[in-house]
């Protein structure tokens, strides 16, 4: 923690331990691994939070089918696969919260208390519908409208995943949701972007203006969670659990100087990145606990879209499932594009706040175009030019920068300026697009500056030394600028350079200003860093 650095915040959800780690759990983690990467270089202070959600009756219904004798011991059998995914797609997350640990259940037990001083808690008795699935409790008009819509008969469906309900009555402590109705409606009013993209935040006013009712928040018909501490036989409620991870992990509850100073630092969160299904948890159930407690609230929650698979036959988009044969994993695009074209294809090529069909037909396209054509080929031909013009080292730096036309540098004006607004916005398709302007300019200029004619006539050694440096130049701001993307090449493109001591950087616009290069140090070709795929 460096309190000379303004703090960044960012969180994913924490996972369900019912499943493995799949297509959609890596790429919203990797939305918040590329916002991270990009504000450590942009000189902020980042604490990137991830981690496993390991209570409720869903887990312990996992645990029971997969033949282990305790939730805990399926929990931990767990852990290690979402954290050897993260490792191989080069998350570079701080911090990994289990709901398990002894920190969640002191700061859970802390909430508690605070709740029950708060006045917005009561004790009394739930009569209603529950999806264990989805971990949510639907009111009777919720359910009929369901009915309704689905033509069910028989069983009762989830509104939102279709599956049976069950009927549950039991004690239950409440939390008075239904006293933040207006607070929350004037909250989204204040701060318009508190919900990104601006249509999320259409549906969720929308469902605050139909009504809140209070929530029960704890259960008693099983015990796989934090037990409430002044009536143990409750055990809380999942979301009311999973969602205080976000402070847990930066020292609510604990009495200690240093995790004072830790909270005050690093709360409020500037962005929860979640799936558009868990979106009124974030931004109705969270907002009000906090509201209730006096803690500010995160500034964003930027809900994004499903990834869907592009049925070849029929065009249309549809869900992903083992049952229709469809499904992706993770190591399927590994194994095509590499793990740097995988976070490439996935973080420019996808929609983030919508719902986005995938293909492996435009995987390989994206790929191709921009990876191995464009970025990857100016990367061999410049070194490779470099390297045997000026005998394995880059050019000398010009001595004027006004001794011939430079388009490159004219289109670097500005650029780290326009990347990061977009980057700011999650945007990373419009920041890409920023650095492949430069990429594909610098492609160009090859084309027509023919350094390879330049190089036959000794009279135009300067202009050959003023276009091969540009070139690198140019090579050098884009890999500094991709590398929240693709981190190892990156790193390797500057490497070739010579330049690796600048990865580490911290002051992004310092280091992208046009003519850092120094010239005249060694310069490697080296393998193609993408090759083509056939």
């Amino acid at each position: 923690m460096d309190q000379s650095k303004p703090s960044f915040f960012i969180t994913t959800p924490i996972y369900y331990v019912n499943a493995a780690p799949h297509l959609g759990t890596a790429y919203c983690t990797m939305l918040c691994d590329v916002q991270a990467r990009y504000r450590r270089a942009a000189g902020y202070d980042v604490k990137f939070l991830t981690g496993m959600d390991e209570h409720g009756e869903k887990v312990a219904e996992a645990a029971q089918q997969h033949g282990f004798a305790t939730p805990q011991e399926w929990c931990d059998s767990q852990a290690p696969l979402f954290k050897d995914l993260w490792k191989q797609l080069e998350i570079s997350n701080d911090d990994f919260i289990r709901t398990t640990e002894p920190r969640q259940n002191h700061a859970v037990q802390y909430l508690w208390e605070r709740m029950r001083e708060s006045g917005y808690l009561y004790k009394g008795s739930y009569d209603g519908w529950y999806c264990v699935p989805e971990e949510t409790y639907f009111t009777e008009n919720q359910v009929k409208k369901s009915d309704e819509e689905r033509g069910a008969k028989g069983e009762h469906l989830c509104p939102d995943c279709g599956r049976p309900l069950e009927r549950v009555q039991e004690e239950s402590y409440f939390f008075r949701l239904s006293a933040f109705q207006d607070k929350l409606l004037a909250l989204y009013d204040e701060r318009p972007d508190f919900v990104q993209p601006a249509f999320r935040m259409n549906e969720v006013r929308s469902f605050v203006e139909g009504g809140l009712t209070d929530l029960s928040v704890s259960r008693t018909s099983f015990d796989w969670g934090i037990k409430v501490p002044f009536d143990e036989k409750h055990v809380t409620y999942v979301w009311f659990d999973a969602l205080l991870n976000y402070m847990t992990a930066v020292g609510y509850g604990v009495d200690s100087d240093e995790a004072r100073a830790e909270l005050a630092y690093r709360w409020p969160a500037q962005y929860h990145v979640v799936g558009k299904d868990i979106i009124r948890f974030h931004c109705v159930i969270w907002p009000a606990m906090l509201m209730a407690l006096g803690e500010a609230l995160p500034e964003h929650v930027f809900a994004h879209g499903f990834l869907t698979v592009r049925n070849a036959e029929t065009g249309k988009a549809e869900k992903m499932s083992k049952s229709r044969g469809n499904a992706i994993a993770p190591q399927d695009v590994v194994d095509l594009l590499g793990v740097e074209g995988y976070r490439y294809y996935f973080m420019t090529d996808v929609a983030h706040g919508e719902d986005s069909a995938i293909s492996f037909e435009r995987m390989e396209q994206v790929y191709n175009a921009d990876l191995a054509n464009s970025w990857g080929n100016l990367i061999s031909r410049s070194l490779n030019m470099s390297a045997k013009y000026f005998d394995g080292c880059a050019p000398a730096k010009p001595a004027s920068a006004d001794a011939f036309d430079n388009p490159l540098a004219k289109i670097a004006d500005g650029l780290v300026e326009r990347y990061m607004a977009k980057m700011d916005m999650l945007d990373y398709g419009g920041a890409k697009d920023e650095v492949m302007e430069l990429i594909h300019a610098a492609n160009h200029y090859i084309e027509d500056s023919e350094p390879w004619a330049l190089a036959k006539d000794e009279a135009k050694a300067d202009e050959l030394a003023f276009v091969i440096y540009n070139l690198l130049e140019a090579i050098r701001i884009a890999a500094h600028l991709l590398m929240p993307l693709m981190p190892q090449t990156s790193v390797e493109a500057l490497r070739r350079l010579s330049c690796e001591g600048e990865a580490a950087s911290d002051d992004l616009k310092g280091i992208c200003a046009w003519g850092l290069l120094a010239g005249g140090q060694p310069v490697e070709k080296g393998d193609p860093l993408f090759p083509r795929l056939a």
